[in-house]
């Protein structure tokens, strides 16, 4: 079975840019994806990208011949749609085509346009991740399905906002050193919890932010990079996907991610280590609560202690598995179609010794990436090792 390494990563800011299209996105993530590579253009054998709401936002469907142009690439290209985990299940069938030797160089990204829609139009657009008929109809929109699974997580197991509000000012700090991201600044604790309640007990900055932006990275099979001489110190060593029931009313659990808890088991199955081996991971916290979520269903907390992880350090930089290094989706920002190959292009580039925050993970050597589509009912994991 081939090795998958990470070839070359590239990220447009994250941001507000209405005016700018999805295909121009992504053909600046691509672009710089490509040259970080040294791969040319004409050696790529396909095109993976991740998108959820281009008809709804730009009345755009059939993308994925469309983002290969914008790439200036010809090869055969193929859009997923997935939620939020879009672009992570794009990976992961890119993954899959290099292990079984179909492509030897495939160019795997995602793009989102958000913010031209309003917020209205925008949570309008995202509210249909969820169960139309049973959830979407009866007013349900991603703040409140997040502030049942907050409210079920602290009856069952504990826990209270100031112990979110400790996630929001990680992973804002965090961000203030990463120029992709869309809040490059400082929230206290206390700014957490004095700001407007979204959703009971979620507030304002419980929440990321509606974002613009893309994504892209150049896989390559192992025998490819030894050819060609690349520097691609960085494998994809692992890859898993779990699904779960759409509406939460249909859930045996509103306090776990069983999607998320399959798809880690499976990549950690794959890639031949544990959640003790993981040096840091990148998850999808697209509100505070989701971070908790994500530590438990990964193995990297107990279930009922991951609400106490950045509030005791555990998470944090200096903690014992430093969790968003990026800034996450809360500060770093979320274009939903863009998140999942963002998340994996992170963990690249800290591990690589790349990232501005590198200095905090000197000498590791393995990192999870963790995607989540609607409230988990899709999620995807990959484990990434440095191998060269």
């Amino acid at each position: 079975m081939s090795s998958v390494r990470v070839a070359g990563t590239g990220l447009t800011s994250f941001g507000e840019y209405p005016e700018r299209t999805s295909r121009d996105l992504f053909a600046e993530a691509s672009a710089t994806a490509l040259a970080d590579s040294d791969v040319p253009r004409d050696d790529v054998d396909a095109v993976l990208y991740g998108n959820f709401m281009g008809e709804l936002s730009e009345h755009q469907g059939h993308q994925g011949p469309l983002m290969a142009e914008a790439a200036g690439v010809t090869a055969p290209a193929t859009r997923y749609e997935a939620a939020c985990a879009s672009s992570g299940m794009a990976l992961r069938d890119a993954v899959i085509r290099l292990r079984n030797g179909e492509c030897d160089v495939v160019l795997v990204g995602g793009a989102e346009r958000m913010t031209n829609l309003g917020t209205a139009g925008a949570t309008e657009a995202l509210a249909i991740a969820a169960d139309d008929l049973w959830e979407v109809r009866a007013g349900m929109t991603f703040p409140g399905a997040y502030a049942l699974m907050a409210t079920a997580y602290f009856e069952t197991y504990g826990g209270d906002r100031e112990d979110l509000a400790h996630i929001a000012a990680k992973n804002h700090e965090n961000a203030l050193t990463n120029e992709k991201a869309q809040y490059q600044r400082a929230l206290s604790v206390e700014d957490v919890l004095e700001a407007p309640t979204v959703s009971s007990p979620l507030g304002l900055y419980d929440s990321c932010p509606l974002s613009d932006g893309a994504a892209a990275v150049v896989l390559v099979s192992e025998a490819y990079a030894d050819e060609h001489d690349l520097d691609a110190p960085v494998a994809i060593t692992g890859t898993g996907q779990g699904g779960d029931r759409m509406a939460l009313h249909d859930r045996e659990y509103l306090a776990r991610s069983p999607a998320a808890r399959e798809a880690g088991e499976q990549a950690y199955a794959d890639a031949e280590i544990g959640p003790e081996d993981v040096d840091l991971a990148e998850v999808h916290d697209c509100f505070t609560i989701a971070e908790v979520l994500a530590l438990e269903a990964l193995d990297l907390e107990q279930v009922g202690e991951g609400i106490s992880a950045a509030r005791d350090g555990r998470t944090t930089p200096d903690g014992d598995t430093p969790i968003n290094l990026s800034g996450g989706l809360k500060a770093k920002g979320h274009p939903v179609g863009a998140t999942g190959v963002s998340q994996v292009a992170e963990v690249a580039t800290l591990l690589a010794g790349d990232h501005p925050n590198s200095e905090y993970v000197e000498g590791a050597t393995t990192g999870v990436a963790h995607n989540a589509g609607g409230t988990v009912a899709s999620a995807v994991v990959h484990v990434l090792e440095v191998v060269a």
